[in-house]
């Protein structure tokens, strides 16, 4: 019996290819190794930390926005927040109490724990300075307010605050997450809800026609110079003489609640003012007092005003051209008729001489 034998030859990959096939292999190895000697860390309890803070269910309301109180000089009130762990561990945060401010963007926030209070932020004292909340649990802060015998009457704010500084690995910074409520306290007293308009300014900005309006810039302070929480309604408008040519601006927003003693800079553009040589710019504002019900009462209103040129130079310097030709026009002929005159006089006395001749 013969076997046949047959041989088949396997193609050969090119040497290049086959260096980089084994390259790619050994490096795909070498990570496998990687990964098996260092597991991919888990997901950093960070992301787990959640918290919310509320007022507590008491004789001043079961469900409160935020803790407010109306309270003579000497007075105690005594009031609780409630921490709820939202996260999946323990979870353990500083408890402190601050004054209020407004920022520059129109809100509320609460000075950080390094900044010194003078205000509700030392009339605030909780019981503890730190909670642990277990998760999915809620702890009670139970906190006092004690108004100083010589405080000033008035409204007062501050907030009640809970904090969790944690380390950013990344920025190489510690984060401070800050959680509270607002405290507002209005000591009683004489009210005395005042604002203030100041530092009125006007920039006038022209244009190259000589016909055409231009557009101004009106800038103010609202000053807070009462002892009460107070927004205001504001209008701005600009004139020329005798309230001629009047150009309101477009609707402002309200200026934010401001605390007693704040000032809040505004700058409002005014389109199409027509230039009326001398402007005046007038700001109005509406004080608004919002009391502890939350009912809104607009109170007397206040202004200020600042002036400035607003010549339009274009228009000037073609009215000075036309007075410059018109008045060229007129030395010439009185010349014209000036020589005229002294020809005429001229040949009348040659022709007496000729005659007397």
């Amino acid at each position: 019996m013969h076997v046949l034998a047959v041989s088949r030859r396997t193609p050969r990959l090119p040497v290049r290819l086959t260096v980089l096939l084994r390259a790619a292999v050994l490096g795909l190895l070498t990570a496998l190794a990687l990964v098996c000697a260092h597991p991919t860390p888990a997901a950093a309890a960070d992301g787990d930390v959640s918290w919310r803070v509320r007022t507590g269910a008491n004789a001043y309301g079961d469900d409160r926005s935020s803790f407010s109180y109306a309270v003579n000089p000497g007075g105690t009130v005594e009031d609780t927040m409630v921490v709820t762990n939202r996260g999946r561990t323990p979870l353990r945060l500083a408890v402190y109490a601050s004054d209020g401010y407004t920022t520059d963007a129109g809100q509320l926030d609460l000075l950080t724990r390094d900044k010194k209070s003078t205000g509700v932020g030392v009339w605030t004292r909780p019981e503890v300075t730190a909670v642990t909340v277990a998760p999915g649990k809620s702890a009670d802060v139970p906190f006092t307010v004690t108004v100083p015998e010589n405080a000033t009457p008035g409204d007062h704010v501050g907030g009640l605050l809970t904090s969790l500084k944690q380390a950013d690995t990344a920025a190489g910074i510690n984060v401070d997450r800050r959680l509270g409520l607002r405290v507002a306290v209005r000591v009683g007293g004489e009210l005395k809800p005042r604002l203030a308009v100041e530092d009125v300014h006007l920039d006038y900005h022209g244009s190259a026609g000589p016909f055409s309006k231009g557009s101004a810039t009106v800038t103010y302070t609202v000053h807070n110079t009462g002892n009460a929480l107070l927004s205001g309604r504001q209008e701005v408008a600009v004139a020329g003489p005798f309230g001629w040519l009047r150009t309101a601006a477009g609707d402002l927003p309200d200026t934010p609640a401001l605390l007693p003693g704040e000032r809040w800079k505004v700058t409002v553009p005014v389109a199409d003012v027509a230039p009326g040589v001398r402007l005046t710019a007038t700001a109005k504002v509406l004080p608004l007092l919002t009391d502890a019900s939350g009912s809104t009462t607009p109170l007397k209103p206040v202004e200020g005003s600042a002036g400035a040129w607003a010549v339009p130079w274009t228009l000037a310097l073609l009215v000075l051209l036309l007075i410059a030709v018109v008045t060229a026009i007129v030395l010439l002929a009185r010349r014209n008729r000036a020589r005229r005159k002294a020809r005429e006089a001229a040949l009348v006395r040659d022709a007496v001489k000729a005659a007397l001749g």
